[in-house]
């Protein structure tokens, strides 16, 4: 990338280049400005207007999110005029939305609250918006925490392709639904859960995680096990548990911060009490628990056993499409030169 343009930023100079929005270029410099309906992966909407800033020449502000840079251009991210924007627009919000009662952990609206605050104080609006309960088993949907900023509606259409969801109803009854109010279950939804990760207010979440919203979690980066891609996700850990999966930050990791719905949702064998914990061989026709190296030793002793009596093309090493692409190159690399045998296929080539 090319930083080809001189501009001034908070009377700083700066560099940037030609194609790049404001909100890019305050970035890259370290200047925080704040976002609701921003999504790196999503096409500049500027819908939550909480990015506007001054350009000099501009009689009026502009989203910093779709607005794009120019040579010489001189901009303010903060100032009088934009603070009395900012709290102007948040007190909308607030009155516009119930907050403060059941504090969502994920909510950036309540953090922007907390930290530009307000103008003045607006009465509640009465303003209800359907709601409903879908019974698809992964996402919930909580009218009153939606800001219509439709960052979930754009990340199905642009980023998934699947236009499952959209916005319904006019005026203050807007709300997130489904063609004919269908649950999710029978649309052209995939459940990739990727409406959950870009709400910005916690509006969509994850039904089996409601019961650990407010618990602190620790997360630990791992990859998914699914298939051969390689997805990076956080495991969120309370209680020595998995109590949900969650994908990096857009731009981090190989998977740009999407998962599938196993990555996403398929979390469950994790702690299933019929799942395997330690190997198992047979002795006298029963399986019994044993170590690691007396597995191994064991399969070891087995392969070899053939290969001395029936050489090695009678054996035959089958890999998994679920596995990596390192895993898969040992895989035949333990055919080949451990047994030497060339007699190794892949599920994923069949």
């Amino acid at each position: 990338m090319s930083l080809s343009l001189s501009l001034t930023l908070n009377g700083q100079p700066i560099s940037a280049a030609a194609g790049e929005t404001i909100l890019d270029a305050a970035k890259r410099a370290g200047v925080t400005i704040p976002t609701l309906c921003h999504d790196p992966r999503l096409k500049p909407a500027g819908a939550c207007r909480t990015c506007l800033v001054e350009v000099k020449g501009e009689r009026r502000l502009h989203p910093a999110c779709a607005f794009p840079v120019r040579d010489a251009m001189e901009i303010q991210t903060e100032s009088a005029r934009i603070t009395r924007h900012r709290q102007t627009l948040l007190s909308l919000y607030a009155a516009d939305h119930r907050l403060n009662d059941t504090r969502h952990p994920d909510n950036e609206l309540e953090s922007m609250l907390d930290t530009y605050g307000t103008s003045f104080s607006i009465e509640a609006l009465d303003s209800p918006r359907a709601g409903r309960e879908d019974p698809n088993p992964y996402i919930t949907f909580d009218e009153e925490l939606c800001i219509l900023c439709a960052r979930c509606t754009r990340y199905c259409d642009e980023v998934e392709a699947v236009n499952a969801i959209g916005l319904t109803h006019r005026g203050s009854h807007t709300t997130i639904s489904t063609v004919l109010d269908q649950g999710l279950m029978d649309t052209t939804c995939e459940l990739c859960g990727g409406c959950i990760d870009t709400c910005p207010t916690g509006a969509l979440t994850e039904k089996k995680a409601l019961d650990h919203l407010h618990k602190p979690l620790e997360k630990i980066r791992t990859t998914c096990n699914y298939c051969g891609v390689g997805c990076q996700m956080d495991l969120n850990v309370a209680d020595n548990k998995v109590v949900k999966v969650t994908s990096p930050p857009p731009g981090e990791t190989v998977n740009d911060g999407n998962l599938c719905v196993k990555g996403r949702f398929a979390y469950d064998f994790i702690h299933h009490k019929d799942r395997l914990t330690t190997p198992l061989v047979r002795v006298d026709g029963q399986l019994q628990p044993t170590t690691w190296e007396d597995a191994i030793q064991r399969v070891a002793k087995g392969l070899l056993g053939v290969k001395k009596r029936w050489g090695a093309n009678a054996l035959g090493f089958v890999s998994s499409s679920r596995c990596t692409g390192e895993e898969n190159y040992l895989m035949q690399k333990l055919a080949r030169a451990a047994f030497g045998t060339n007699n190794c296929h892949q599920c994923a080539a069949t």
